[in-house]
C-alpha cells in the first residue's frame, strides 16, 4: 500500500489515541532523532504548548514530536505522554542531567462533543498514542486528534430547531505531494467555523445544512456573522512535514505559506474565535543525489496543495480515491 500520508517523511512516526465513548482524542507525530521547527498562528484564539521555542531567534533548533488534540486546554496535558515515552527511549535535548524531549503541541475544542466533560486527553492518552506511532499510512477520519471534530460550527448559532445539529461531522486527512524526490506532507484536524468547499470548482462538500443535508449558503453564513456572537469552538490545527533540510527561519515561512492552503478550501477561515496553528517539521538529513531541484517557493506551493488535499480528506474520509482527489484539487 502506498503512503500518502505524513508518515512518507523519513524519520516521522504517528499515531492515534481515541476515547470513542467520550469523542475525544490525540494524535502523536514523533521525530525521534530530531526536524527542525516553524511555526505560524493564522488564528486568534489558539490553544497551544512550547510554541515559543519554534520561534527563529529562539535557541533550540529540533524538536522530537508533535502533540495535537482535542480537549481543549485541558488536552495540552497530553503532551506529558509523549515526553515521557520518548524519554524513556533516551530521545531528546540533551542537557548535564536529563535528556529533555521537545514537544509542541496545539489543541482543538472539542468539549461540546463530550459526553461527559471531564474525561479529556491526558498523559496516560498521549502516551498510547505515542507508543501507537509507526511509519505505516496514518488513518485516517474521526479518530485521534479529530475524534470530536466538525465543521460549518457557525451555524450552530442558525434559525433551526433545537433538536436539530445543522453542522457536519470532520475529523483528521493527511495527504502527501511529491516532485522529483521532493516530499511535502501535511496532516489536518479540522474542526472549523466555516464550510468545507471543493478548492477548485467551489463546490460545497461539508459544513451547515438544513434538514434535508443541503448546504445553507452564504446568506444564512452572513447572517449568522453578523449576529451578537459567535460560537467560540472552533480549530483547524495543521502539521507540515518536509524531506527537504531547512532552517528554522525557512522553516517557518513554509508554515506561513503553506497554512494558506486552508483558506482555498474554508469558508471563512482565520476569524476571530478561530484558534488555528500551523506547525512545520523539516528533516536535517542531507537530500540525496536523485532528489531534484527546490526553492522555497516551490516547497510553499507544494504545502499549499498537500494542505488542501488533507482538509478535504478530513470531511471525505480515508476512501476517496487517488483518482476523485486529483478531480478536487
Amino acid at each position: 500500500m502506498e503512503n500518502t500520508t505524513i508518515t512518507a517523511i523519513d524519520g516521522l512516526l504517528a499515531g492515534h489515541a481515541t476515547d470513542e465513548e467520550h469523542c475525544t482524542g490525540c494524535t502523536a507525530i514523533l521525530c525521534p532523532e530530531g526536524f527542525t521547527p516553524g511555526f505560524a498562528l493564522p488564528g486568534f484564539a489558539p490553544g497551544t504548548r512550547e510554541t515559543d521555542l519554534l520561534r527563529p531567534e529562539c535557541t533550540v533548533d529540533a524538536v522530537h514530536g508533535l502533540l495535537l488534540a482535542g480537549g481543549s486546554a485541558f488536552g495540552l496535558a497530553a503532551a506529558d505522554g509523549v515526553m515521557r515515552y520518548l524519554r524513556e527511549r533516551g530521545k531528546g535535548f540533551v542537557m548535564p542531567q536529563a535528556v529533555i524531549p521537545l514537544v509542541p503541541g496545539a489543541a482543538i475544542y472539542d468539549l461540546d462533543m463530550n459526553r461527559r466533560p471531564g474525561l479529556l486527553p491526558d498523559a496516560g492518552m498521549g502516551y498510547a498514542a505515542a507508543a501507537a506511532a509507526s511509519s505505516a499510512p496514518l488513518p485516517l477520519g474521526s479518530l485521534g486528534a479529530g475524534r470530536g471534530a466538525r465543521c460549518g460550527r457557525l451555524y450552530s448559532r442558525a434559525d433551526l430547531p433545537e433538536e436539530l445539529n445543522p453542522t457536519s461531522k470532520a475529523g483528521l486527512g493527511s495527504w502527501l505531494v511529491e516532485r522529483q524526490g521532493i516530499k511535502v506532507a501535511a496532516l489536518v484536524v479540522l474542526n472549523a467555523l466555516g464550510d468545507v468547499h471543493d478548492p477548485d470548482s467551489g463546490a460545497w462538500l461539508a459544513g451547515g445544512r438544513d434538514p434535508q443535508g443541503r448546504p445553507l449558503g452564504r446568506e444564512a453564513m452572513l447572517a449568522c456573522l453578523a449576529g451578537d456572537s459567535l460560537p467560540p469552538s472552533n480549530t483547524v490545527l495543521t502539521a507540515l512535514a518536509t524531506n527537504v533540510p531547512l532552517g528554522k527561519v525557512q522553516a517557518t515561512r513554509l508554515a506561513r505559506m503553506a497554512g494558506s492552503g486552508l483558506a482555498r478550501c474554508i469558508r471563512p477561515a482565520h476569524l476571530a474565535y478561530d484558534g488555528d496553528a500551523v506547525f512545520a517539521l523539516a528533516a536535517r538529513q542531507p537530500l540525496g543525489r536523485e532528489a531534484g531541484p527546490w526553492s522555497e517557493s516551490l516547497l510553499g506551493a507544494m504545502g499549499q496543495e498537500a494542505v488542501a488535499r488533507a482538509a478535504v480528506l478530513a470531511v471525505t474520509g480515508s476512501s476517496l480515491s487517488d483518482q476523485a482527489l486529483t478531480a478536487i484539487i
